[in-house]
């Protein structure tokens, strides 16, 4: 598994355990057609707007071992919903070294770089 940079990828989050394989890494495969592969951290603002466009993500969903998110957490993004709201002008911060090179097929490393956590 590799990052944006072509270096080996770094954990997202463990608390709250996030991933599609829900193992704290960005990482995806053909069965995730979403491309969990941003490595965000969570605003008020963005998950207003996630909420907005029908995916809430502040709402437990035990189906899928989800917590419901608060501000501050770190959460693997589908890319293209991180280049949504980028592109609406409230997309969270991203952990570059979190966040799989697989993103790129989605998003600009310019762009993920703008929003990278300083």
């Amino acid at each position: 598994m590799k990052n944006v940079f072509g270096e080996p990828l770094k954990l997202c989050c463990n608390e709250p355990k996030t991933g599609y394989f829900r193992d704290g890494y960005c990482r995806t495969d053909d069965s995730d057609y979403g491309n969990h592969t941003v490595c965000a951290i969570m605003t008020k603002k963005f998950l207003e707007f996630s909420k907005s466009k029908g995916n809430d993500l502040t709402s437990p969903n035990e189906q899928y071992a989800f917590p419901g998110l608060n501000p501050g957490d770190k959460w693997c993004l589908c890319s293209l919903r991180w280049k949504e709201a980028f592109d609406a002008g409230c997309a969270p911060l991203v952990e570059l070294e979190s966040t799989n090179e697989k993103a790129l097929k989605y998003v600009s490393l310019d762009s993920l770089i703008t929003n990278a956590k300083k």
